[in-house]
């Protein structure tokens, strides 16, 4: 991690969306989910998490994962037919900590998305932004 963190330092997720990202995580085990958080505007533009799209890992493994190509094509049509963003990149982690492995840092592919990751050890849910090979911590709360 470097000190220059690019932003947004702390971001909102509803608890709603929170809850829902742990169920689908659970309803995957033993493998990772994926799924993307919509919002209104990227969190680093001020935009707000609207809603929770769960979506199928297209690995089916307890150790990567790659949103179906099916679901990211109809995700990316109906978000941007609302003039919507990705506003975060999720998906879980079924025992560890709920922090970037470099596999993640490494398929990151939304520089302006948060990646949000749900640790199924824990059930604990952090943010971060991924750019350039580096990860910055997004605080989030409710």
């Amino acid at each position: 991690m470097t000190d220059e963190h690019p932003g947004p330092r702390r971001a909102t997720l509803p608890g709603h969306i929170r809850a829902a990202m742990i169920e689908h995580a659970r309803a995957e085990y033993p493998n990772e989910m994926c799924g993307v958080v919509v919002g209104g505007a990227y969190a680093a533009d001020g935009g707000r998490a609207l809603r929770w799209e769960p979506a199928r890992n297209a690995e089916a493994s307890p150790m990567r994962y790659t949103v179906h190509p099916e679901d990211l094509l109809r995700l990316t049509i109906e978000t941007d037919d609302a003039d919507q963003v990705f506003w975060a990149i999720a998906h879980s982690h079924v025992r560890s900590p709920a922090v970037p492995s470099l596999t993640d840092v490494g398929v990151a592919q939304y520089p302006d998305a948060l990646y949000v990751l749900v640790s199924l050890s824990d059930d604990e849910v952090r943010a971060w932004r991924i750019l350039d090979g580096q990860i910055h911590e997004v605080a989030i709360t409710d």
